[in-house]
């Protein structure tokens, strides 16, 4: 199997989705955003039978490569804004199923984000923000603490409760930006912290409608941090 073979499915439903979202046709909508959804997300999430790009990434970081240092994204945009251009291979699922958490709980439907004090402790993460301005000694040290079965499970049940959340979801949700106070709450419940590289992201996330929410951080944003070690991975011949 190639990065290509991978990746490529995934962007063509990327596709999909956006041009469906400029249409009124929410059950089409709905239908490939749980679909995208599935293909960055662990098998487990949608109870798929076919392996994820999720699922291959995992798995080779549990494989004793939790704190193998990788690239942060597969390209440069918005790392002028990140404290290190490497981080550790486990504080990508971290990253991204925090903002996943985040953005479908508190901005798309407001209410609690699953993340509290017992899940902090489970996982045993010194942080509870996303980790955006952690410099290159910090997220090394951030990779050393953290329970990755723990992380696992906060994962599965991250992406099974955003799928619930999709589905409910009305046309006029799914077209509508949220308000400023719901944006607000993610820097008092301690989403992101002041520092300029991690509070950038409540003006980025408050500019986005539901639909556009779905389709960066709950989706593509996945794609901006899992190929970025699949290369490794493949010239392994982990898959």
């Amino acid at each position: 199997m190639t990065k290509q073979e991978i990746c490529q499915p995934i962007h063509n439903k990327y596709g999909e989705l956006s041009t469906a979202i400029q249409s009124d046709d929410l059950e089409l909508i709905k239908k490939l955003a749980l679909e995208l959804h599935a293909l960055v997300h662990p098998a487990e999430v949608s109870g798929s039978k076919t392996r994820t790009i999720a699922d291959i990434v995992f798995e080779y970081m549990s494989a004793g490569n939790q704190n193998l240092l990788v690239p942060r994204e597969s390209y440069e945009t918005d790392l002028h804004y990140a404290g290190t251009k490497t981080v550790p291979l486990c504080w990508y699922f971290w990253h991204t199923y925090r903002i996943e958490d985040i953005v479908s709980n508190i901005l798309m439907a407001n209410q609690n984000q699953i993340f509290n004090a017992d899940w902090q402790q489970k996982i045993n993460s010194p942080i509870t923000d996303t980790g955006n301005a952690l410099n290159t000694e910090e997220a090394i040290e951030f990779g050393k603490a953290l329970n990755i079965e723990a992380l696992y499970e906060y994962m599965i049940e991250i992406g099974k409760n955003t799928r619930k959340i999709i589905e409910n979801l009305s046309l006029d949700q799914i077209k509508s930006m949220v308000p400023e106070e719901w944006v607000m709450r993610i820097l008092e419940e301690g989403g992101v912290t002041t520092d300029f590289r991690s509070i950038w992201l409540l003006v980025f996330w408050g500019r986005l409608t539901r639909g556009g929410m779905i389709l960066t951080p709950l989706t593509s944003h996945y794609m901006m941090h899992l190929p970025a070690c699949l290369d490794k991975i493949l010239n392994e011949r982990f898959i």
